[in-house]
Protein backbone atom coordinates (compact mmCIF):
# COMPACT_ATOMS: atom_id res chain seq x y z
CA UNK A 1 0.00 0.00 0.00
CA UNK A 2 1.58 3.45 -0.91
CA UNK A 3 2.22 6.04 1.50
CA UNK A 4 0.15 8.92 1.14
CA UNK A 5 1.35 11.91 -1.24
CA UNK A 6 3.89 9.25 -2.58
CA UNK A 7 2.85 9.73 -5.88
CA UNK A 8 5.35 12.01 -7.48
CA UNK A 9 2.23 13.95 -9.31
CA UNK A 10 2.30 15.67 -5.81
CA UNK A 11 5.67 17.15 -6.92
CA UNK A 12 3.69 18.60 -9.44
CA UNK A 13 0.56 20.11 -7.66
CA UNK A 14 3.03 21.51 -5.08
CA UNK A 15 4.73 23.20 -7.93
CA UNK A 16 1.80 24.47 -9.90
CA UNK A 17 0.50 25.98 -6.34
CA UNK A 18 4.08 27.38 -5.73
CA UNK A 19 4.46 28.70 -9.12
CA UNK A 20 0.98 30.84 -8.76
CA UNK A 21 2.62 33.25 -6.28
CA UNK A 22 6.86 32.60 -7.99
CA UNK A 23 8.69 35.43 -8.59
CA UNK A 24 6.73 36.15 -12.07
CA UNK A 25 3.50 36.69 -10.97
CA UNK A 26 3.92 38.37 -7.52
CA UNK A 27 7.09 40.48 -9.15
CA UNK A 28 6.89 40.98 -12.82
CA UNK A 29 3.46 40.36 -14.10
CA UNK A 30 2.17 42.83 -11.27
CA UNK A 31 4.12 45.34 -12.31
CA UNK A 32 2.20 47.18 -14.98
CA UNK A 33 -0.53 47.91 -12.21
CA UNK A 34 1.82 49.36 -9.96
CA UNK A 35 3.55 51.78 -13.00
CA UNK A 36 1.38 54.55 -13.05
CA UNK A 37 0.44 54.94 -9.01
CA UNK A 38 4.58 54.69 -8.76
CA UNK A 39 4.86 57.16 -11.35
CA UNK A 40 2.51 59.48 -9.60
CA UNK A 41 3.22 59.04 -5.88
CA UNK A 42 6.95 59.12 -6.66
CA UNK A 43 6.68 62.15 -8.88
CA UNK A 44 8.66 60.52 -12.05
CA UNK A 45 8.16 58.84 -15.33
CA UNK A 46 6.95 55.62 -16.58
CA UNK A 47 10.78 55.12 -17.41
CA UNK A 48 12.33 55.54 -14.12
CA UNK A 49 9.66 53.67 -12.23
CA UNK A 50 10.32 50.24 -15.58
CA UNK A 51 14.12 50.57 -14.16
CA UNK A 52 13.09 48.92 -10.43
CA UNK A 53 11.73 46.10 -12.70
CA UNK A 54 14.77 46.15 -14.74
CA UNK A 55 17.08 46.24 -11.56
CA UNK A 56 14.96 43.51 -9.87
CA UNK A 57 14.36 40.77 -12.75
CA UNK A 58 18.56 41.47 -13.08
CA UNK A 59 19.39 40.60 -9.77
CA UNK A 60 16.95 37.41 -10.31
CA UNK A 61 19.19 36.45 -13.29
CA UNK A 62 22.60 37.55 -11.63
CA UNK A 63 21.66 35.33 -8.38
CA UNK A 64 19.91 32.54 -9.89
CA UNK A 65 22.90 29.97 -11.00
CA UNK A 66 24.02 30.34 -7.80
CA UNK A 67 21.44 29.47 -6.11
CA UNK A 68 21.24 26.67 -8.54
CA UNK A 69 24.64 25.16 -8.07
CA UNK A 70 23.47 25.39 -4.05
CA UNK A 71 20.38 23.39 -4.58
CA UNK A 72 22.41 20.60 -6.78
CA UNK A 73 24.86 20.58 -3.53
CA UNK A 74 22.62 21.07 -0.79
CA UNK A 75 19.06 19.92 -2.04
CA UNK A 76 15.85 22.05 -3.03
CA UNK A 77 14.44 22.31 0.15
CA UNK A 78 17.32 23.92 2.34
CA UNK A 79 17.64 26.70 -0.18
CA UNK A 80 14.08 27.07 -1.30
CA UNK A 81 12.45 27.37 1.71
CA UNK A 82 14.43 30.18 3.73
CA UNK A 83 14.26 31.88 0.20
CA UNK A 84 10.66 31.92 -0.16
CA UNK A 85 10.57 33.41 3.72
CA UNK A 86 12.57 36.21 2.61
CA UNK A 87 11.16 36.90 -0.76
CA UNK A 88 7.63 37.45 0.71
CA UNK A 89 9.25 39.85 3.65
CA UNK A 90 11.74 41.74 0.75
CA UNK A 91 7.22 42.14 -1.03
CA UNK A 92 6.18 43.45 2.19
CA UNK A 93 9.13 45.55 3.15
CA UNK A 94 7.86 47.48 -0.36
CA UNK A 95 5.00 49.02 1.03
CA UNK A 96 6.88 49.92 4.22
CA UNK A 97 9.86 51.82 3.22
CA UNK A 98 9.96 52.89 -0.86
CA UNK A 99 9.69 56.78 -0.60
CA UNK A 100 11.48 57.71 -3.76
CA UNK A 101 12.32 56.34 -7.21
CA UNK A 102 15.72 55.08 -6.07
CA UNK A 103 14.90 53.20 -2.63
CA UNK A 104 12.08 51.57 -5.40
CA UNK A 105 14.94 50.09 -7.46
CA UNK A 106 17.19 48.77 -4.62
CA UNK A 107 14.22 47.35 -2.84
CA UNK A 108 13.59 45.53 -6.43
CA UNK A 109 17.19 44.65 -6.44
CA UNK A 110 16.44 43.07 -3.34
CA UNK A 111 14.06 41.40 -3.75
CA UNK A 112 15.08 39.90 -6.90
CA UNK A 113 18.14 38.28 -5.42
CA UNK A 114 15.77 36.29 -3.25
CA UNK A 115 13.14 35.68 -5.87
CA UNK A 116 15.67 33.47 -7.31
CA UNK A 117 14.69 30.69 -4.44
CA UNK A 118 10.93 30.68 -5.84
CA UNK A 119 11.41 30.75 -9.58
CA UNK A 120 10.79 27.73 -11.60
CA UNK A 121 13.94 26.47 -10.90
CA UNK A 122 13.40 24.55 -7.78
CA UNK A 123 10.13 23.46 -8.79
CA UNK A 124 11.56 22.09 -12.58
CA UNK A 125 14.42 20.17 -10.89
CA UNK A 126 12.31 18.51 -8.43
CA UNK A 127 9.88 17.61 -11.09
CA UNK A 128 12.70 16.66 -13.66
CA UNK A 129 13.80 14.53 -11.08
CA UNK A 130 11.56 12.30 -10.46
CA UNK A 131 9.43 11.78 -14.03
CA UNK A 132 10.60 11.31 -16.88
CA UNK A 133 8.30 9.83 -19.44
CA UNK A 134 5.48 12.40 -19.57
CA UNK A 135 8.01 15.20 -18.25
CA UNK A 136 6.43 17.64 -20.61
CA UNK A 137 3.42 17.01 -19.49
CA UNK A 138 4.16 17.67 -15.72
CA UNK A 139 6.25 20.96 -16.37
CA UNK A 140 3.21 22.15 -18.48
CA UNK A 141 0.70 21.34 -16.00
CA UNK A 142 3.15 22.53 -12.88
CA UNK A 143 4.43 25.44 -14.96
CA UNK A 144 0.92 26.72 -15.74
CA UNK A 145 0.63 27.85 -12.37
CA UNK A 146 2.75 30.65 -13.50
CA UNK A 147 -0.39 31.61 -16.03
CA UNK A 148 -2.85 31.15 -12.98
CA UNK A 149 -1.01 33.92 -10.95
CA UNK A 150 -0.60 35.84 -13.95
CA UNK A 151 -4.42 35.75 -14.06
CA UNK A 152 -4.96 36.22 -10.93
CA UNK A 153 -2.08 38.50 -9.23
CA UNK A 154 -2.80 41.10 -11.14
CA UNK A 155 -6.31 41.60 -10.57
CA UNK A 156 -5.52 40.71 -6.57
CA UNK A 157 -3.00 43.72 -6.57
CA UNK A 158 -5.81 45.96 -8.39
CA UNK A 159 -7.97 45.47 -5.84
CA UNK A 160 -5.65 45.86 -2.92
CA UNK A 161 -4.42 49.46 -4.57
CA UNK A 162 -8.10 50.61 -5.23
CA UNK A 163 -9.03 49.00 -1.28
CA UNK A 164 -5.48 49.83 0.94
CA UNK A 165 -3.58 51.81 -1.80
CA UNK A 166 -0.12 50.64 -3.55
CA UNK A 167 1.82 50.37 -0.12
CA UNK A 168 -0.56 48.16 1.28
CA UNK A 169 -1.09 46.12 -2.15
CA UNK A 170 2.78 45.51 -1.96
CA UNK A 171 2.37 43.70 1.55
CA UNK A 172 -0.86 42.13 0.77
CA UNK A 173 1.14 40.36 -2.38
CA UNK A 174 3.84 39.82 0.23
CA UNK A 175 1.72 37.91 2.73
CA UNK A 176 -0.26 35.49 0.51
CA UNK A 177 3.15 34.38 -1.19
CA UNK A 178 4.20 32.77 2.23
CA UNK A 179 0.96 31.38 3.26
CA UNK A 180 1.20 29.76 -0.29
CA UNK A 181 4.41 29.11 -1.18
CA UNK A 182 5.87 27.87 1.68
CA UNK A 183 3.68 25.15 2.87
CA UNK A 184 3.71 23.97 -1.04
CA UNK A 185 7.37 23.56 -1.06
CA UNK A 186 7.53 22.21 2.39
CA UNK A 187 4.81 19.90 1.97
CA UNK A 188 4.47 18.59 -1.00
CA UNK A 189 7.46 19.46 -3.44
CA UNK A 190 10.26 18.39 -1.08
CA UNK A 191 8.47 16.47 1.32
CA UNK A 192 9.89 13.11 -0.50
CA UNK A 193 13.54 14.80 -0.31
CA UNK A 194 13.16 15.62 3.37
CA UNK A 195 12.50 11.64 4.31
CA UNK A 196 15.66 11.28 2.26
CA UNK A 197 17.75 13.84 3.82
CA UNK A 198 16.44 12.29 7.37
CA UNK A 199 16.78 8.47 6.60
CA UNK A 200 20.51 9.31 5.36
CA UNK A 201 21.32 10.85 8.46
CA UNK A 202 20.28 7.85 10.16
CA UNK A 203 22.40 5.76 7.59
CA UNK A 204 18.83 4.16 6.90
CA UNK A 205 19.17 5.17 2.95
CA UNK A 206 22.09 5.65 1.05
CA UNK A 207 20.18 7.66 -1.95
CA UNK A 208 21.66 11.25 -2.20
CA UNK A 209 19.77 14.28 -2.52
CA UNK A 210 21.41 15.51 -5.67
CA UNK A 211 22.58 12.48 -7.90
CA UNK A 212 26.33 13.26 -9.62
CA UNK A 213 25.91 10.11 -11.91
CA UNK A 214 23.01 11.57 -13.90
CA UNK A 215 23.56 11.26 -17.77
CA UNK A 216 24.31 15.06 -19.05
CA UNK A 217 26.94 17.71 -18.83
CA UNK A 218 28.58 19.69 -16.82
CA UNK A 219 28.25 23.21 -16.27
CA UNK A 220 31.70 24.04 -18.10
CA UNK A 221 30.78 21.46 -20.97
CA UNK A 222 27.33 22.83 -21.91
CA UNK A 223 28.97 26.72 -21.37
CA UNK A 224 30.60 25.93 -24.47
CA UNK A 225 28.27 23.76 -26.60
CA UNK A 226 26.20 25.67 -29.36
CA UNK A 227 22.82 24.26 -28.50
CA UNK A 228 23.18 25.99 -24.99
CA UNK A 229 23.85 29.46 -26.36
CA UNK A 230 21.31 28.76 -29.03
CA UNK A 231 18.71 28.14 -26.08
CA UNK A 232 19.64 30.88 -24.30
CA UNK A 233 19.79 33.67 -27.10
CA UNK A 234 16.33 32.50 -28.13
CA UNK A 235 14.64 32.64 -24.62
CA UNK A 236 15.66 36.11 -24.07
CA UNK A 237 14.47 37.31 -27.22
CA UNK A 238 11.05 35.77 -26.04
CA UNK A 239 10.96 36.76 -22.84
CA UNK A 240 12.43 40.73 -24.33
CA UNK A 241 8.92 40.62 -26.04
CA UNK A 242 6.69 38.98 -23.99
CA UNK A 243 7.69 40.89 -20.69
CA UNK A 244 7.78 43.97 -22.65
CA UNK A 245 4.52 44.43 -23.97
CA UNK A 246 2.84 42.48 -20.66
CA UNK A 247 4.54 45.17 -18.18
CA UNK A 248 3.16 47.89 -20.20
CA UNK A 249 -0.35 46.54 -21.66
CA UNK A 250 -2.16 48.48 -19.11
CA UNK A 251 -0.64 51.33 -19.31
CA UNK A 252 -0.75 51.41 -23.08
CA UNK A 253 -4.38 50.58 -23.04
CA UNK A 254 -5.67 53.22 -20.37
CA UNK A 255 -3.50 55.98 -22.93
CA UNK A 256 -6.00 54.90 -25.55
CA UNK A 257 -9.48 55.57 -23.16
CA UNK A 258 -9.69 52.14 -21.28
CA UNK A 259 -10.53 52.41 -17.49
CA UNK A 260 -7.36 50.72 -15.51
CA UNK A 261 -9.94 48.15 -14.16
CA UNK A 262 -10.68 46.93 -18.04
CA UNK A 263 -7.27 47.13 -19.02
CA UNK A 264 -6.35 45.10 -16.36
CA UNK A 265 -8.51 42.14 -17.67
CA UNK A 266 -6.49 42.23 -20.49
CA UNK A 267 -3.45 40.76 -17.83
CA UNK A 268 -6.25 38.28 -16.11
CA UNK A 269 -6.93 37.25 -20.35
CA UNK A 270 -3.24 37.07 -21.02
CA UNK A 271 -2.81 34.53 -17.59
CA UNK A 272 -5.74 32.54 -18.67
CA UNK A 273 -4.08 31.83 -22.25
CA UNK A 274 -0.28 31.74 -20.69
CA UNK A 275 -2.31 28.62 -18.54
CA UNK A 276 -3.82 27.06 -21.99
CA UNK A 277 -0.32 27.64 -23.47
CA UNK A 278 1.26 25.58 -20.69
CA UNK A 279 -1.22 23.13 -20.76
CA UNK A 280 -1.23 22.63 -24.44
CA UNK A 281 2.53 22.83 -24.86
CA UNK A 282 3.19 20.35 -22.10
CA UNK A 283 0.98 17.88 -23.72
CA UNK A 284 2.91 18.41 -27.02
CA UNK A 285 6.05 18.15 -26.36
CA UNK A 286 5.84 14.49 -25.28
CA UNK A 287 4.63 13.86 -28.74
CA UNK A 288 5.70 16.23 -31.51
CA UNK A 289 9.66 17.48 -31.33
CA UNK A 290 9.77 20.23 -28.93
CA UNK A 291 11.53 22.87 -31.17
CA UNK A 292 9.08 22.40 -33.79
CA UNK A 293 6.30 23.30 -30.56
CA UNK A 294 8.76 25.79 -30.03
CA UNK A 295 8.39 27.56 -33.21
CA UNK A 296 4.74 27.41 -33.45
CA UNK A 297 3.97 29.04 -29.84
CA UNK A 298 7.23 31.75 -30.50
CA UNK A 299 4.94 33.15 -33.56
CA UNK A 300 2.33 33.82 -31.75
CA UNK A 301 3.56 36.77 -29.62
CA UNK A 302 4.50 38.23 -33.16
CA UNK A 303 0.72 38.22 -34.50
CA UNK A 304 -0.08 39.60 -31.03
CA UNK A 305 2.64 42.56 -31.43
CA UNK A 306 1.34 42.97 -34.93
CA UNK A 307 -2.30 43.83 -33.77
CA UNK A 308 -0.56 46.67 -31.22
CA UNK A 309 1.46 47.70 -34.03
CA UNK A 310 -1.42 47.70 -36.67
CA UNK A 311 -3.83 49.66 -34.67
CA UNK A 312 -4.66 52.05 -32.42
CA UNK A 313 -8.06 50.72 -31.39
CA UNK A 314 -8.26 49.41 -28.15
CA UNK A 315 -10.69 46.43 -28.68
CA UNK A 316 -7.11 44.69 -30.08
CA UNK A 317 -5.52 44.99 -26.94
CA UNK A 318 -7.04 42.10 -25.05
CA UNK A 319 -6.19 39.67 -28.39
CA UNK A 320 -2.75 40.78 -28.34
CA UNK A 321 -2.23 40.40 -24.87
CA UNK A 322 -3.84 36.62 -25.14
CA UNK A 323 -1.73 35.82 -28.25
CA UNK A 324 1.46 37.11 -26.07
CA UNK A 325 0.23 34.75 -22.89
CA UNK A 326 0.19 31.93 -25.34
CA UNK A 327 3.44 32.50 -26.78
CA UNK A 328 4.93 33.33 -23.30
CA UNK A 329 3.12 29.99 -21.82
CA UNK A 330 5.93 27.66 -23.03
CA UNK A 331 8.38 29.17 -22.48
CA UNK A 332 8.98 28.36 -19.14
CA UNK A 333 8.43 24.95 -19.23
CA UNK A 334 10.26 24.71 -22.68
CA UNK A 335 13.57 26.23 -21.20
CA UNK A 336 13.05 22.96 -18.82
CA UNK A 337 12.22 20.69 -20.73
CA UNK A 338 14.62 21.72 -23.61
CA UNK A 339 17.58 21.53 -21.55
CA UNK A 340 17.03 18.10 -20.07
CA UNK A 341 16.72 16.73 -23.40
CA UNK A 342 20.15 18.33 -25.33
CA UNK A 343 22.24 19.08 -22.08
CA UNK A 344 20.93 16.01 -19.50
CA UNK A 345 20.10 16.26 -15.92
CA UNK A 346 23.69 15.78 -14.51
CA UNK A 347 23.71 19.66 -13.23
CA UNK A 348 20.53 20.75 -14.17
CA UNK A 349 20.34 23.26 -11.10
CA UNK A 350 23.71 25.48 -11.89
CA UNK A 351 22.96 25.00 -16.49
CA UNK A 352 19.00 26.27 -15.49
CA UNK A 353 20.19 29.07 -13.35
CA UNK A 354 22.62 29.76 -16.28
CA UNK A 355 19.51 30.12 -18.97
CA UNK A 356 17.22 31.55 -16.35
CA UNK A 357 19.34 34.23 -16.14
CA UNK A 358 19.70 35.18 -19.61
CA UNK A 359 16.14 34.76 -19.92
CA UNK A 360 15.65 37.22 -16.54
CA UNK A 361 17.86 39.46 -17.98
CA UNK A 362 15.47 40.06 -21.28
CA UNK A 363 12.31 39.89 -18.73
CA UNK A 364 14.21 43.13 -17.08
CA UNK A 365 14.87 44.32 -20.83
CA UNK A 366 11.37 44.31 -22.30
CA UNK A 367 9.89 46.25 -19.92
CA UNK A 368 12.63 49.18 -19.77
CA UNK A 369 12.78 49.01 -23.54
CA UNK A 370 8.99 49.96 -23.95
CA UNK A 371 9.01 52.45 -20.98
CA UNK A 372 12.22 54.40 -22.48
CA UNK A 373 10.19 54.34 -25.58
CA UNK A 374 7.62 55.87 -24.11
CA UNK A 375 9.59 58.49 -22.23
CA UNK A 376 11.99 59.42 -25.06
CA UNK A 377 9.65 59.48 -27.92
CA UNK A 378 6.05 59.38 -26.28
CA UNK A 379 5.18 56.48 -28.21
CA UNK A 380 5.59 52.86 -27.78
CA UNK A 381 5.23 51.52 -30.99
CA UNK A 382 9.96 51.79 -31.98
CA UNK A 383 9.59 49.21 -28.78
CA UNK A 384 7.32 46.96 -30.43
CA UNK A 385 8.74 47.03 -33.68
CA UNK A 386 12.04 45.82 -31.30
CA UNK A 387 10.43 43.70 -29.75
CA UNK A 388 9.16 41.91 -33.24
CA UNK A 389 12.67 41.60 -34.51
CA UNK A 390 13.56 39.50 -31.43
CA UNK A 391 10.96 37.19 -31.57
CA UNK A 392 11.83 36.81 -35.04
CA UNK A 393 15.38 35.50 -34.20
CA UNK A 394 13.96 33.46 -31.55
CA UNK A 395 11.94 31.48 -34.12
CA UNK A 396 15.01 30.93 -36.16
CA UNK A 397 17.05 29.46 -33.62
CA UNK A 398 14.60 26.77 -32.81
CA UNK A 399 13.96 26.02 -36.38
CA UNK A 400 18.20 24.97 -36.63
CA UNK A 401 17.80 22.93 -33.33
CA UNK A 402 19.00 19.31 -34.34
CA UNK A 403 17.37 16.04 -32.52
CA UNK A 404 17.77 15.15 -28.67
CA UNK A 405 20.95 14.18 -27.56
CA UNK A 406 19.13 12.39 -24.18
CA UNK A 407 16.02 11.21 -25.29
CA UNK A 408 12.97 9.84 -23.13
CA UNK A 409 13.26 6.44 -22.21
CA UNK A 410 10.24 5.44 -23.95
CA UNK A 411 11.42 6.65 -27.30
CA UNK A 412 14.66 5.06 -28.17
CA UNK A 413 16.34 6.37 -30.73
CA UNK A 414 16.61 5.17 -34.65
CA UNK A 415 19.55 2.77 -35.21
CA UNK A 416 22.27 4.22 -36.83
CA UNK A 417 24.93 2.19 -38.36
CA UNK A 418 23.19 -0.88 -36.07
CA UNK A 419 24.06 1.15 -32.84
CA UNK A 420 21.95 3.37 -30.64
CA UNK A 421 23.80 6.29 -30.08
CA UNK A 422 25.97 6.98 -27.26
CA UNK A 423 23.55 9.53 -25.80
CA UNK A 424 20.98 7.24 -25.96
CA UNK A 425 22.74 4.30 -23.98
CA UNK A 426 22.35 6.85 -21.10
CA UNK A 427 20.12 5.01 -17.86
CA UNK A 428 16.80 6.22 -17.58
CA UNK A 429 15.70 9.41 -15.88
CA UNK A 430 12.69 7.73 -14.44
CA UNK A 431 12.64 7.17 -10.48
Amino acid sequence: MSKPLSSPWWVVVGSLLGLTVGNGPVMQFTFGVFVKPLSEALNTDRGAISGALLAGLVATGIATPFIGRLIDRHGIRRISLPAIVLFSLGMMAMGWLVQSPAVLIVMYALCGIVASGQTPLPYSKAIAAVIDDKRGLALGIATAGVGLGTMLMPMFAQHLIASVGWRGAYVGLGLLTLAVALPAMAGLVTRGEAQRQAAASGRASSVPTAPQDAPGMTAAQARTDGRFWSLALAFFCVALAASGVMAHIVPLMTDRGVPAASATKALGAAGVALVVGRLIAGWLIDRVHAPRVALAFFSLPLIGIGLLLGTTDASFGIPAAVLVGLGLGAEVDLIAYLQSRYLGMKAFGEIYGYLFAIFMLGSGLGPFVMGQSFAKLHSYQPALMLLSGALVVACVLMARLGPYTYRPASRPAPMRGGAAPEADKQPSLAT
